[in-house]
């Protein structure tokens, strides 16, 4: 940590202030208002704080920094230009906003070096850095202070802290006492509305102090002030939020400390009298040679630290062990025990429920491997996703791999982002279908990054029974399958269940759902020398002859289809049996592996859930057996008898559509 260097002055602040105007004018959209207010919070933590090297945006050991506030993504961009990371130059703060720009009106993962999460879903860039910070604290346990010892910084404001996940990632943080999580809250009293007086009287920092964060109130504009903050937060063993108070805008006289300045160019008279407050003479996107010597130089200050890092790294004798830690390459490690697994399911012939197959799945996965981190919102012994010598994390203690997510299923999705960005992590989180939707937004951005999150959703149906319409997902699948980048399972038995976490846990870059049931479910007849489940959809039974009818199930209802089978050749029809684990998976073979599984009979579909999506894989000459409705409270098998999911309901609707 090294203090407030002399350069760092209020001209170096205003380059990033003058950059943020430009590319907003010049785009003409964005959002200058932030970029400006915090212009000297961001220049004393990049300058004197930031631990990170420019010409390696990747050291495993830098400090993360994240900007919650993704509005104000200029601040990032012009901060990242400025200490030169690699491949961000001058021209890529001109195309700001453009089509096929590296600088997006949000920051993307992936897209521009120094950019650690997506962010712009206000709220959730902090609920993501709970989980690197978490991540931090994971590899520390397991390599040390001398190879993980580093800080997660996040800008948030004023629309993070009223998101809902706030609270829940600020009381997460807080139980586990993440000391490595610093918050810069951009506390300049102003939203889109107008004054935040409209919307909230919170006391923020009675907020986090209640859930156990060092709080400090300082002037976001006064360089030893934020620097004083920033020792003292390093310092504490809490997590700490620093309370900057600034003026949005900062520097457009008749804009500054106005919701006009949030999301709107200042235009160019407003932009020249700014120039003129700030006494920054030089033209648009002009960078004098000497302030940019100094932010380059404040880029390189990290190259000793990371050089160093390098050479402890070799002397500790970890550093292929660290290397395969960040590879997290599990192929090869978890394939021999899931063929295991299911070869002993088709010989024993479980009937298990879903749930409890992802268990056993699980058991012989963490055993295999180290990668996996897991965890629940609260519902460890209704998903079974916590298995045997996993150890708990906890405060002071992470040297467990699952953790207690409480009843967080935002955060909880979020925090697993988080991990997965941090490296080294495949994480995993168990919820019930139903609640998918409270997880959405950050299911949503695993999905948009690319990320391999692995989400255990159990009680997939009207098959959890008593519980009633409001744990009974209907439309959950269907919602989820319209996610691009995200794919769904559905599998039908124990076989399945380890073939579709597999290919969960070798999907790089995509998300997977795991939809699992609450009710037993017999193990099918079929063979395991291979992992079907990965064309997504499989005849699972053909006909004898040419085919009548197909009939399409998934999960706990390809059973169900078996059984039609049996009444359709009673009654001399001929009915091909179709799983279909993932649409996904399945949309994605060729058009002729398509044709042969689907045929060109009629085709029935059967699922417990709404028809929507369904109509791809159906044809004209179809029929749907499923939900119509939401659901109600009773015993599983009453419920499936009142909502006409049965075998005879199946062979009916199939006599319809053959016709005959």
């Amino acid at each position: 940590m090294l203090d407030v260097p002399a350069s760092c002055t209020r001209e170096d602040a205003n380059a990033i202030r003058a950059l943020a105007m430009d590319a907003v004018d010049r785009a003409k959209s964005g959002h200058p208002g932030m970029p400006m207010g915090m212009a000297d919070v961001a220049s004393v933590l990049f300058r004197s704080f930031l631990k990170f090297d420019a010409a390696d945006p990747h050291w495993p050991n830098r400090d993360r920094f994240v900007l919650s506030a993704g509005h104000g993504s200029m601040l990032l961009y012009a901060l990242g230009y400025l200490v030169g990371y690699p491949g961000l130059e001058i021209e890529d703060l001109k195309n700001f906003r453009q089509l096929g720009s590296k600088t997006a009106g949000h920051p993307e993962y992936g897209h521009a070096p120094g950019v650690e999460t997506t962010t712009g879903p206000l709220g959730q860039g902090l609920a993501t850095a709970v989980g690197m910070a978490i991540g931090e604290r994971l590899a520390n346990a397991r390599f040390g202070d001398a190879i993980v010892d580093h800080f997660t910084y996040v800008i948030a404001g004023d629309g993070c802290l009223m998101e809902g996940i706030s609270h829940e990632a600020i009381d997460l943080a807080g139980h586990l006492r993440l000391g490595k999580l610093v918050l810069l809250w951009d506390d300049n009293h102003i939203s889109i509305d107008g004054p935040t007086s409209l919307a909230t009287s919170t006391d923020q920092a009675l907020r986090f102090e209640a859930s156990g964060w060092h709080v400090q109130k300082i002037d976001g504009h006064d360089f030893s002030q934020i620097a004083a903050a920033l020792r003292a937060a390093k310092e504490d063993p809490r997590p700490s939020m620093i309370a900057c108070r600034t003026v949005i805008g900062y520097g457009a006289p008749n804009k500054q400390g106005k919701e006009s300045v949030h999301g709107s160019p200042l235009g160019a008279e407003e932009n020249a009298l700014a120039r003129k407050a700030l006494g920054w003479e030089h033209p648009p996107f002009e960078m004098p040679q000497s302030i940019l010597a100094g932010w380059r130089l404040a880029g390189s200050r990290g190259a000793p630290v990371r050089a160093a890092w390098i050479e402890t790294l070799a002397a500790s004798g970890k550093s292929q062990e660290f290397a395969r830690f960040l590879e997290a390459d599990v192929a090869e490690a978890i394939a021999a025990p899931l063929k295991a697994l299911r070869e002993t399911a088709a010989q024993e012939k479980p009937k298990l429920a879903t749930r409890k197959s992802s268990e056993n799945a699980l058991g012989v996965i963490n055993a295999a491997t180290t990668a996996t981190i897991g965890g629940s919102a609260d519902l460890t012994h209704s998903v079974f996703t916590l298995t045997k010598g996993l150890g708990v994390v906890a405060p002071e203690n992470f040297s467990g791999r699952y953790i207690h997510y409480g009843v967080r299923e935002f955060e909880m999705a979020a925090a697993m982002n988080g991990l997965a960005l941090y490296g080294g992590f495949i994480p995993y989180g168990g919820t019930f279908l139903v609640f998918s939707d409270y997880a959405r937004g950050a299911i949503r951005l695993s999905a948009l990054m690319g990320l391999r999150v692995i989400y255990v959703l159990t009680h997939d149906s009207i098959g959890l029974g008593e519980d009633g319409p409001t744990h009974q997902p209907v439309e959950h699948l269907a919602s989820l399958r319209a996610m691009p980048n995200l794919n769904v399972f559905r599998p039908a038995d124990a076989i399945e269940t380890a073939e579709c976490w597999e290919l969960a846990l070798n999907a790089r870059s995509t998300p997977s759902v795991l939809s699992l049931s609450r009710q037993n479910l017999p193990t099918l007849e079929r063979p395991v020398s291979e992992n079907l489940s990965a064309r997504g959809g499989y005849v699972l039974q053909e006909a004898e002859g040419a085919r009548d009818v197909t009939l399409i199930a998934t999960g706990s209802e390809v059973s169900m289809a078996l059984e039609a089978a049996k009444l359709l050749a009673a009654k001399g029809k001929r009915a091909a049996v179709v799983s279909m684990p993932s649409f996904e998976l399945f949309a994605a073979q060729d058009a002729a592996y398509r044709a042969l599984v689907l045929g060109t009979a009629p085709r029935v579909g059967v699922e417990a859930a709404v028809r929507f999506g369904w109509d791809r894989w159906l044809g004209e000459r179809s029929a749907f057996i499923g939900m119509t409705g939401f659901g109600a409270s009773a015993p599983a098998d009453a419920l499936y008898a009142h909502f006409g999911i049965t075998p005879e309901a199946v062979a009916k609707a199939a006599l319809g559509v053959i016709g005959k």
